[in-house]
């Protein structure tokens, strides 16, 4: 079966949409890339993926692969809404270093200021720890909270599951990944401007980003071209299980095109968020206060690469029913972006993917 897949997701690539203007990608540009994305989803097993890739502020080249829904035989297109899953963790990120610089965010405040619905600890915890994952708030368990199916009408409902569980270390101490830590977030931002989370993404980034394909990841909704998600056990393709993702609207519970994510790393290099000097912090591994170590690999919001000597920004998005990645390269004005409809494809073949496309695009070859 897995062969006969494969050899199906060659045949069935989509029209590519192609920019017509001086930024363009070369005819073998285009092959180099559909080739890495082809050969990289039939050693995976992925059923479909779109892709993406902006240069300049524009986008130059955007094509659906395989299958969106294989039950119904619906091919993806550029046009295929999948989930963030993390990649949202960087949205959200931008829109609190954004209200740091407009005064209405105090990053080293204590949260309750602004999330007074999170218990008080015995150290306190700031939006700066939350930003940067050193909060020492837990991580979703693999089970019940990562096959959430309870829907949250509200950002900050969703930290019953969490807020009152003991931190797993003094916040600033270390860097731990955590989703929860980014819920909070979204209830300190709702705090901070007194608006619904929703509303503030839609207003503070969709909007001036032109991502006008992407909203709340709402399993209740009828949402257009909107992918279906798989999972491979014991090589077996099956259907993704059932999770509602409002628990984690604020790390990622938003659905998307690879197009909308190119145009958010597009708007974010064209400074239409945060300022030269802000963004310069982002992409800065981050300082520990607690023992003036850095975070290797890791800013406020953005993983960090280091790309044939120049700074690149990234995140991943891993969740039941997709697995995707952004990459960017500020020096390069140049950003990628990839979503595949299968879950667990390891990060570091995603980023290595990245990389290769971005060679692809610059006209460079990793060592």
């Amino acid at each position: 079966m897995l062969t006969i897949f494969a050899a199906a997701i060659a045949l069935s690539v989509c029209q590519p949409v192609l920019a017509a203007d001086d930024h363009a990608l070369s005819a073998k540009q285009v092959r180099d890339i559909r080739t890495l994305v082809s050969d990289f989803m039939a050693s995976e097993h992925a059923p479909g993926s779109t892709f993406a890739i902006g240069l300049s502020g524009k986008i130059v080249w955007t094509e659906g692969f395989g299958f969106a829904d294989v039950e119904n035989h619906v091919r993806a297109t550029p046009d295929t809404i999948y989930r963030t899953a993390s990649i949202g963790k960087s949205m959200t990120a931008t829109v609190a270093m954004e209200l740091a610089e407009q005064g209405k965010l105090d990053l080293d405040a204590p949260i309750q200021k602004y999330c007074p619905r999170f218990p008080e600890n015995p150290w306190p915890i700031t939006a700066r720890e939350l930003v940067s994952h050193t909060s020492g708030i837990r991580a979703p368990n693999e089970t019940s909270e990562l096959y959430n199916t309870r829907h949250y009408d509200h950002v900050s409902d969703a930290l019953e599951l969490f807020a009152a569980d003991p931190l797993t270390m003094q916040p600033g101490a270390d860097f731990q990944y955590t989703t929860w830590g980014y819920v909070t977030l979204g209830c300190v931002l709702e705090g901070a401007m007194g608006e619904e989370y929703r509303a503030l993404m839609k207003r503070m980034i969709f909007d001036p980003a032109a991502m006008t394909s992407t909203r709340d990841d709402d399993p209740r909704a009828i949402i257009p071209n909107r992918a279906r998600g798989y999972i491979l056990e014991a090589g077996v393709l099956k259907n993704s299980g059932w999770t509602d993702m409002s628990a984690k609207m604020a790390a990622g519970g938003w659905v998307t095109t690879a197009s909308d994510l190119v145009r958010f790393m597009n708007a974010w290099m064209d400074g239409k968020f945060v300022s030269p000097k802000t963004q310069t912090l982002m992409l800065t591994p981050y300082v520990l206060p607690r023992h003036g170590g850095t975070v290797d690999g890791f800013g406020m919001g953005w993983f960090l690469d280091d790309y044939h000597g120049m700074r690149a920004g990234l995140h991943g998005g891993g969740t039941p029913q997709v697995s995707g990645i952004v990459f960017f390269v500020p020096e390069k004005h140049t950003a990628i972006a990839g979503i595949f409809n299968l879950q667990n494809i390891d990060g570091r073949k995603r980023i290595k993917l990245a990389e290769a496309i971005a060679d692809a695009v610059l006209g460079q070859i990793k060592k």
